[in-house]
């Protein structure tokens, strides 16, 4: 008989998504640009990176998603995972937002292995929490509703870090600096001069409203290229040397409008803190969920056989596949959000406001899609999401930096129906799982909720290498003002077509999906008697 989940389980569980969207939408929207601002490696070394780490994901995912469905334990199959690595997520997450005073050949090095460290113990992590979900309860209705609530739980962290970061960056990275603010020849030029007791390593300089340009007022030939006006300055400081600027297009300038902030210790701290409530939260997904569906009594544990019954699940592979084209969707918006706001908008904090009205917009997207699914069903309610959602976005294209609401209302229809693909996705894993019993007489629940871990890491790390790939061809140099005015057109696309493209292919891909509503309730009605019969 089917057991009610309790809305303090499901919230407990919730948490684990927040928790994991602590650290995978951290480093979604803020590492390229700390990679190629911060750390200072160049946009294709940011995308060969997240590439080559991302394809090793697949062999991890996998492998993780077998010894999930073979461990045993007093808490169970998936639930001691949430425990084990919560812990060393939170390590290696500040890790990642380190910045070692090295060479630059061993500063890649360094990014190689943290970053690959994270993905495999964020596997190790989230592969068991997802497939957790598939053992909560046997009921397909009740795991949608279940859904929802992780992916409000998940979209609630993405607000946690995306809402907070930038500030947090701001106020750590404060450096208190010696600044002095002399009129020019007009009301609204001036010379600006500052300098700090300390060395530091990557600075960036602007106005507080974001509008002054600045102009490097003791050379104008920066890493061989005439300097022009920017909106604020990247740059790195020496002790007690002073540094000229000039400032032009605001009125009655002072230093207590002018920010000088050291990105590196900014970001570091920022994360640090965040770590520590990522762990937290998932010591309460661990001690608040219970684990009640098993493999039927008779299954013995064969890999090959799993395997061989895996990549014949078609419902499997096609979810998959459309897993995979979405999140290099979502992972291309998210990454390329603050570099955008940065140095398109000029306005890199306004990004902050950006993310949490996208994620008070995914919030809404969450929590509509079950009664939406049970007017639509699955299947459709994806293609209908998934061409939404590409289509609203594309007009981003038109947005000029002065059309701020017309781009936080775009981007927030979009990122609404946005939320309703993660939130189907990792129900629908729950489908093929039962589909897969059904057929076979067999379950390999970690193994097929594998699927999702890597189509979100590997399509992340597509993103990612998309990302990079596009601002090089358009000359972006994160640490050079002048070239990253140039590939300003490469950023904009990165924004609106680029994704839009690849999520109308998914919506295409999705029509072949055979499960429908109708069999789905037979497969589980199915299911529910044979568990009966087991207990």
């Amino acid at each position: 008989m089917t057991e009610k989940l309790s809305f303090k389980e499901k919230f407990a569980y919730a948490l684990g998504d927040a928790s994991a969207n602590i650290a995978w939408r951290g480093v979604a929207a803020f590492l390229i640009i700390f990679y190629t601002d911060v750390f200072g490696l160049s946009p294709a070394t940011v995308g060969m990176l997240m590439m080559v780490a991302r394809f090793g994901d697949g062999v991890s995912d996998i492998a993780m998603g077998i010894i999930g469905d073979r461990t045993h334990s007093k808490y169970g199959k998936f639930r001691p995972w949430i425990l084990w690595t919560a812990i060393p997520l939170g390590v290696i997450l500040s890790l990642l937002f380190t910045n070692p005073d090295w060479s630059m050949q061993w500063k890649i090095v360094y990014a190689y292995v943290t970053y690959i460290l994270f993905t495999l113990i964020y596997t190790a992590n989230n592969i068991p929490y997802g497939a957790l979900m598939a053992v909560m309860t046997d009921d397909d209705k009740e795991r949608t509703s279940i859904g929802s609530f992780r992916m409000i739980g998940a979209f609630a962290g993405g607000m946690v870090v995306q809402g907070s970061l930038l500030l947090l960056v701001a106020y750590f990275g404060n450096i208190n600096p010696s600044i002095d603010v002399k009129p020019l020849d007009s009301p609204t030029r001036y010379e600006v001069v500052v300098s700090t007791p300390n060395d530091v390593k990557n600075v960036n300089i602007k106005t507080k409203d974001n509008v002054a340009t600045f102009i490097f007022g003791n050379d104008t030939i920066i890493n061989g290229k005439e300097d022009i006006a920017t909106v604020g300055k990247s740059f790195q400081m020496e002790a007690n040397k002073p540094y000229s600027f000039i400032v032009e297009g605001e009125k009655e300038l002072d230093a207590s409008k002018i920010t000088i902030i050291d990105q590196s210790q900014g970001y570091s701290k920022a994360i640090y803190y965040l770590s520590i409530v990522l762990v937290i939260c998932l010591f309460i997904t661990f001690y608040g969920t219970r684990e009640r569906v098993t493999p039927p009594a008779t299954q013995e544990s064969n890999l090959k056989t799993e395997l061989i019954d895996l990549f014949k699940n078609k419902p499997w592979v096609i979810i998959l596949f459309v897993g995979l084209l979405f999140n290099i969707y979502n992972n291309t918006k998210q990454g390329i959000i603050v570099i955008y706001f940065t140095h398109y908008i000029h306005d890199q904090i306004l990004a902050s406001s950006y993310m949490v009205a996208l994620m008070i917009a995914s919030i809404i997207g969450a929590a509509i899609t079950a009664p939406l699914s049970n007017r639509f069903g699955k299947k459709n309610l994806f293609i209908i999401a998934l061409l939404a959602t590409g289509i609203i976005n594309s007009f981003l294209a038109f947005c000029g930096p002065q059309d701020i609401f017309g781009i936080f209302a775009i981007g927030s229809i979009s990122e609404c129906f946005a939320a309703i693909l993660p939130t189907l996705f990792f129900t629908m894993l729950g489908d093929t799982a039962d589909y897969s019993e059904y057929v076979n007489g067999r379950r390999a629940t970690g193994l097929i909720y594998s699927a999702g871990s890597f189509a979100t890491k590997l399509g992340g790390g597509i993103a990612g290498a998309i990302i990079g790939w596009v601002l090089k061809v358009y000359g972006y140099d994160g640490q050079d003002s002048v070239a990253i005015q140039e590939a300003v057109p490469g950023i904009i696309q990165l924004m609106s077509w680029i994704p839009a493209i690849i999520v109308v292919v998914a919506a295409g891909l999705m029509t072949l999906y055979p499960l429908s509503q109708t069999q789905m309730d037979k497969i589980t009605t199915t299911l529910k008697e044979k568990h009966a019969k087991e207990a």
